[in-house]
């Protein structure tokens, strides 16, 4: 099995599987390895998604690669409910804004 046994139940549909947060988190992850500009509206879209998860990883991804465009979106993830957000925005936030 893809991913090995701790996959599992994602792969079956629970924990946030298939239609869930996961894949959404792992495709923004993949992000941040390979970007292209074309995500721009894609990653800003992340910010807004229900599951923190999706929300943390979207702001490491503009972070990352400096996405000027999503400086808005981060701004309004500096007063997520979730901390560890709320800490990925402040880096995004000051990387984005100095660049």
């Amino acid at each position: 099995m893809i991913g090995g046994p701790s996959a599992e139940n994602v792969l079956e549909g629970r924990d946030g599987g298939v239609d869930g947060y996961w894949p959404r988190v792992w495709a923004a992850r993949g992000l941040l390895h390979v970007w292209d500009d074309v995500a721009t509206n894609a990653i800003i879209d992340a910010t807004t998604h229900e599951a923190w998860r999706v929300r943390e990883m979207a702001a490491k991804v503009i972070a990352r690669h400096h996405v000027r465009p999503a400086i808005d979106a981060v701004v309004m993830l500096l007063d997520d409910e979730n901390a560890r957000v709320r800490t990925a925005a402040s880096k995004a936030f000051r990387v984005v804004a100095e660049s």
